[in-house]
Parts: C-alpha cells; structure tokens; sequence
C-alpha cells in the first residue's frame, strides 16, 4: 500500500506543477524556454533530471548488472562531456536562440538546419520511447496485474498530456524537486542497501572478479563503445542548450554547470554502487529493473517507496524533456520556417501542442523496436552524438568549418548509424565476430569528423560576415 500511496502522491504534485505553470504560458517564448527567467539554481537540478532518467536509471543500471563498476564509462562520458560545456555555457545564453539547429543555420546553411533537425527527432524521438518503457516496467512491478505494454501505454498518454500542458516552465519547476529529492534518496539508500547485502566482503565474493576491475571483459574498446556516445550526446545535446538558452543570465547558464558537475558525479556513482551491490543479492531476467526492485526488496518499505517514486518521477521528467525538444524544432525549425512564417503565437501555442502528441506517438511506435534499454539508449546518443555535436562544436571552436563540411557531417554521421544499426539487427553475419559485440559508434563518429574537416578545408573558407554573426558567442 506504501508504494501505491507514494505513487499517486508523486503524480498529484506532477498534476499540479504542470497545471500552476501552464496558467503563465500565454505564447512561444513562455513555452519554449520559460520566458528566459530560470535562475541557476533551477537550472542546476532541471539540467540534472533530464540528464539522468531512465538511461541512467534503468540502462546504465543494466550495464551495472551485468558489467559491475566498469559500468561508470558509461556515465563518465558525461562527465568528460561536462568540462567542455563549462566553456561554452554563457556563450550559448548570449546567442539566446531556441534550437540547436538556430546555431547552425547561423553558422551554415538552412540545409544543416534541417539535417540536424532530423537527426535530433530521430535521437530524441527513441530517448523519449525508453522512457515510457521505464514507467511501465515501475507501473508493473507495483501493479502486477498491469503488464508492461499497458503501463507503456498509461505512461506515454500521461507524459504527452504533461508535456502538452506548459512546456519549459513545467519541466524546469518540476525538475528542480524530482532533482534534489532522488539525489538525496539515492546517497541514504546505498549504505543501507550495502548493510542488507552483508558488507562489501560479501558484494565481493558474491560477484564475478570482473564487476570490479577498470574494464569491461570486452576490453578497453568496449569501455569506449560506452563512453564515446556519453560524452558526445551529453556536449551537444539541444535539451541543454535550449535550458541554457531559458537562463535569466549567462551568470546563470555558467553556475549552473558548476552544480550540475557536482551533482552528476555524485548522482551517477552513486546508481551504479546501488546496482552492483542489488546484483549480489538479487537475480532478474530484467537487468534494467535492478534498482526499482532493490527498492522493492532490499530496502525498508518507506525509503524503497520514495526511491521508486523518485525514478518514476526521474523517467516521467526525461520523457518531458525529450519529447518537448524536438517538438520545439518541427515548430521553430519547420512550422515556423516553411509552412506559416505569419503564424501568431497563438496558433504557434497551438501548433506546439499537437506537435507534442504526434511526436508522443512515434515515440510510442519505436518503444516496441527494444527490449534493452540500454542498447537504446546508446543507438539514441550515437545518432545525436556523431551527427550533430561534431558540427555545434565547429560553431564554437572551428572557424574554417565551411557549410558543405557540415552538411556532410550530418548526414554521413546519421546513416552509417543507422545503417550499422539495421546490419546489426538483420544481418549480424556481415560482421567478423568479434565485431558483433560493438555499436556504431566508432565507425560513425570517425566519418562524421574526417567528413567535416575534408569536406570543409576543400571547399571555401566561409566569409567573413558569416563569422560576425556568431564572433560575439
């Protein structure tokens, strides 16, 4: 009874911080990024949630499960990521667009704004289906006469509804207490965990010699396989830059990766040890459920219910934001662009909502296409990761990138992802053995970069007046 009481607490307060924000909403700045009013501390925890969802909670839980400590490559992509975008932060808030794509259209061409709007709808679009697979594996494990695919179902219908309702403003407010309360549950639940498995003398002896060494049994390039799309999704992701871009100040946008460093340190090791040690004691043919069932098992009934209520709000959260990202481009990079360029806020408003919907249904399509969470969510990065971040990062730091590089980059980086992907899925036999193990990664980011800067040193350098447009960012 604990956890249905705790549940329908936690989708009360998700009910009414969306239907107190959505009275402020009254056009496209209010929706898109709040009016540009969040202070950093805001900022700190709604970039933290969106962050850390059900790729961190349930993916990065099953690489736990199944790989132990070495599983923090994978999260410490995001902290490598992190150091770059400590650089960029204020820059990004003073170029104060909407999009990722803005960026690059400025810097490029309308051409580089489309790819990249593709590749990020595609990217999202599947982070966001993960999501709703999460919320319904906690909706079964709490209700077990409702199977997964219905709380799939009952999850993307409340996520799309949510989202729908205030956009930016519900997503940064709610954020900011889903953050700071799972941060807390989290760092109280591990040492009692710990207790319950016997000591770390038992968690050892437990678990294969392999759980705690550097690597993972596949070696150092598997380490990279993790980290790689991390980091790269993490240092271009659009999500970020559009809070970045909600930021009352570029004071604010750079304090805020400061705490949001701190918090992503603590928060991700603290998920992985939280895994690893439920892995000693606990056994599941579902390795992405280990932490909601080591709250459901392994810790007293109270904690345990704040603990999956706090990964149920988590995954409810980054479902928001990676459903509201790439509805934020088809409305401000293709509505707006080249179907009603008169469109009053109003019926931009409007637009905006039944973007989300739609969008909220792909992503409910493509939830069928996985089982492993954690197989999703690094295809999701790597598409975005190859794609896009190489290009945003020339914005920054490569002023001889020209247009034609870009747009090569984009859209060599997108289809060898998805074409790795597909060969992996339907003919695995292409590949040597050995090879099968790994994503598209490597291959991909490695074309996406010697595109760009080929393509671009043998086309013209971009004139100065393109430069001006950004030398102030």
């Amino acid at each position: 009874m604990v956890y249905v009481i705790t549940l329908a607490v936690v989708i009360a307060v998700l009910c009414g911080v969306s239907f107190f924000r959505a009275r402020t909403v009254t056009g496209k700045g209010d929706f898109l990024v709040a009016g540009r009013s969040l202070t950093w501390p805001v900022l700190v925890f709604t970039l933290l949630s969106s962050w850390i969802g059900a790729g961190s909670l349930l993916g990065g839980a099953e690489n736990a499960y199944r790989n132990g400590f070495s599983a923090l490559w994978q999260a410490a992509g995001g902290w490598a990521g992190l150091v770059v975008i400590s650089l960029i932060a204020g820059r990004a808030r003073r170029f104060a667009q909407y999009t990722i794509p803005d960026l690059l259209e400025t810097r490029f061409n309308s051409t580089a704004r489309v790819l990249a709007t593709i590749a990020i709808v595609i990217s999202y679009t599947v982070i966001a289906s993960y999501q709703f697979i999460g919320g319904g594996d906690i909706l079964h494990l709490i209700f077990p006469q409702v199977d997964r695919n219905t709380g799939l179902y009952i999850i993307a219908g409340f996520v799309i509804l949510f989202t729908a309702s205030a956009g930016m403003a519900s997503i940064a407010y709610l954020d900011l207490v889903i953050g700071s309360t799972v941060t807390l549950i989290v760092i109280v639940a591990v040492p009692i965990l710990l207790a319950r498995a016997g000591g770390w003398s038992h968690v050892h002896q437990a678990l294969p010699a392999s759980h705690f060494k550097l690597f993972p049994a596949a070696g150092p390039l598997k380490a990279l396989d993790w980290f790689l799309p991390t980091m790269l999704l993490l240092v271009g992701n659009q999500g970020m830059y559009q809070k970045f871009f909600s930021a009352r100040t570029e004071r604010d946008a750079r304090l805020s990766v400061y705490g949001w460093i701190v918090g992503t340190l603590i928060l991700e090791t603290f998920l992985v040890t939280l895994a690893v040690v439920a892995s000693s004691f606990l056994i599941t043919d579902k390795p992405r459920e280990i932490i909601a069932l080591a709250a459901k098992q392994g810790l007293p009934p109270l904690l345990g219910a704040l603990l999956i209520g706090g990964v149920f709000a988590k995954v409810i959260s980054t479902a928001n934001n990676y459903l509201f990202s790439p509805a934020t481009n088809l409305i401000h990079d293709v509505y707006e662009r080249y179907i009603d360029r008169k469109a009053s806020s109003t019926k931009i408003l409007l637009v905006s909502r039944i973007i989300v919907v739609l969008l909220g249904l792909f992503a409910v399509l493509q939830a069928t296409r996985f089982e492993s969470i954690l197989q999703a969510s690094l295809y999701a990065y790597t598409i975005y990761g190859a794609a896009v971040t190489p290009v945003v990062l020339a914005v920054f730091f490569w002023k001889r990138a020209t247009a034609a590089g870009a747009v090569s980059s984009i859209l060599l980086g997108t289809a060898v992802t998805i074409v790795w992907q597909l060969l992996q899925q339907f003919k695995p036999e292409v590949f040597p053995p050995y090879w099968r193990q790994f994503d598209a990664i490597v291959p991909a980011l490695l074309t996406s970069l010697v595109s760009l800067v080929t393509v671009s040193l043998l086309s013209p350098a971009p004139k100065p007046e393109k430069l001006r447009q950004l030398e102030n960012a």
